[in-house]
């Protein structure tokens, strides 16, 4: 009776430190891929710079691009892609500044937007002179910008998908959707866009950028997977600028 008393005390011991073993195994696994991430070139980087039209200003939550002059009366927020930095998209973000719109990308915990798909609450609050909101995100930023959008409807005006789709049903969303990807983009699932569509409203407006890929929507160099874009990061940027700003006058004007 004794060493059968003795043998379990043992065996919850193994049991423990089993666990414990796996739980530092996967904490590792994970970490490492957190931080296997995709980084802002050195072009990205120098659009961080504030200038004569455009005020950039950063915390530990967000990147804003203010336009200089009057307080901007429309915004655009944005959730970058997974594992992607968010200082990749400022020469995107700035030129969309330049247009007169206040536009904030979120920083998301390990670079990976479903761990902060709320994330615009806190910026609507913050930035509370702006009147109407725009949501936006790339690949699984977008999925996310969705969700916040469908849940938060009354307080976004438009929603705008970069190489995304919807991950819920938006048929009956009271805001207009503009959808672009790039008809290089090899890392978007053709498949699962194609199904998504039917969760969009019947009226939504779809963009396809002859020559762009995946990647060139930020500055973060090429993207595992995708395709060879026959256009320059710039050009997919400045096509990008003009399908968006478009898309909100037209908005403005209905």
């Amino acid at each position: 009776m004794e060493q059968k008393q003795n043998r379990k005390p043992s065996l919850i011991r193994k049991v423990l430190i089993g666990l414990a073993v796996v739980i530092v195994i996967a904490a590792g696994a994970f970490f490492w891929y957190a931080n296997d991430y995709y980084k802002a070139t050195v072009d990205a980087i120098e659009a961080l710079q504030s200038d004569g039209s455009v005020t950039i200003t950063e915390t530990d939550d967000a990147i804003t691009f203010a336009p200089n002059g009057e307080d901007p009366e429309k915004g655009i927020i944005f959730y970058p892609g997974g594992k992607v930095e968010s200082e990749a998209y400022a020469p995107l973000l700035r030129s969309l500044a330049e247009a007169d719109l206040l536009v904030v990308v979120a920083k998301m915990p390990f670079h990976l937007a479903v761990f902060d798909a709320d994330a615009a609450e806190a910026i609507m609050e913050q930035e509370d002179e702006v009147e109407d909101w725009y949501l936006a995100g790339h690949s699984l930023g977008g999925v996310m910008a969705s969700s916040f959008a469908a849940d938060q409807s009354d307080e976004v005006v438009g929603l705008i998908f970069l190489a995304s789709y919807p991950g819920g049903d938006l048929t009956d969303a009271p805001f207009p959707v503009l959808s672009i990807y790039g008809s290089e983009d090899e890392v978007l699932s053709r498949e699962s866009y194609d199904e998504a569509q039917g969760k969009l409203p019947d009226d939504y407006t779809e963009i396809v950028l002859d020559g762009g890929n995946h990647g060139q929507f930020g500055d973060y160099g090429l993207q595992e997977g995708d395709g060879t874009a026959t256009i320059s990061t710039v050009q997919q940027q400045q096509q990008t600028v003009e399908a968006i700003t478009s898309f909100i006058e037209n908005n403005r004007q209905q």
